[in-house]
């Protein structure tokens, strides 16, 4: 018996890094996982070794950015599944870079796959989990907007805190409905960490360094497994909070 057995998860970017970490993780709990994402290939690997492991899934292209793959991705899963029960929030796009360098149009961009998608993901998810009486959700953040140095960071950091407004928002709202909303900050060895590690690797090693616990997360063990928790039934009266998966390094609070 899985903690999440009979339940529904959409999770979105679940094609590699933390989304399919998580949908590997929250599958082995029970759920049955829509994984969603932009390519095909990669959904159709994540859902093969879900099954090949005893899990349900199936995929959905579609891209966050646009509005009618979001409702279309919400409908296909209550169609497939009979409703949704649990939303990860993961895709995303990281505007990096100094105030001078950013392109304003990169960041509308960003904004439309980050806090907008997450929004109408939530809000095309909300009947259903209103009916099914409650849900959960999980919205990726990040810690880069608690940094002590926020240089090279101002666009992706206002994209993640805005995506965190929403999703406190949404938490004090939504709560009497018992449809509980919170943000995630993790820190995994996504396949774009990985590159990043690969090609600076004095620049990565430093990084890893300043983590109390000296390494980055797996994206299953690490941050999917957490998720897991989050959205099971022993979480159930935690809501409206960021929980900062990264091995102590963020300063919140």
């Amino acid at each position: 018996m899985g903690k999440l057995d009979g339940k529904v998860a959409l999770i979105t970017g679940a094609g590699q890094g933390v989304g399919q970490g998580t949908a590997f993780a929250l599958a082995k709990e029970g759920a049955r996982i829509a994984v969603t994402g932009r390519t095909e290939s990669k959904l159709i690997d994540t859902v093969e070794a879900i099954t090949a492991a005893g899990g349900i899934a199936e995929p959905i292209v579609a891209d966050v950015s646009v509005p009618a793959d979001i409702t279309r991705a919400v409908e296909t899963t209550v169609s497939l599944f009979g409703g949704v029960d649990i939303l990860v929030n993961n895709a995303s796009l990281n505007p990096l870079g100094p105030i001078n360098d950013l392109e304003p149009d990169y960041l509308e961009r960003a904004y439309a796959a980050g806090p907008v998608a997450a929004l109408r993901a939530m809000q095309a998810c909300y009947p259903s989990m209103k009916e099914r009486g409650g849900g959960a959700i999980v919205n990726m953040v990040s810690s880069v907007a608690v940094r002590w140095d926020a240089s090279g960071y101002g666009g992706y950091a206002s994209v993640k805190e805005a995506l965190r407004s929403l999703t406190r928002a949404a938490a004090c709202e939504w709560g009497v409905d018992n449809i509980r909303v919170l943000a995630v900050a993790p820190h995994a060895m996504s396949p774009g960490l990985q590159r990043w590690t690969e090609a600076r690797p004095e620049e990565a090693a430093a990084f890893v360094a300043s983590i109390p616990m000296r390494r980055i997360g797996d994206c299953e063990t690490d941050i999917g497994n957490a998720i897991a928790f989050l959205v099971g039934p022993d979480a159930g009266y935690l809501t409206g909070a960021t929980i900062p998966l990264d091995g102590g390094q963020s300063r919140w609070g």
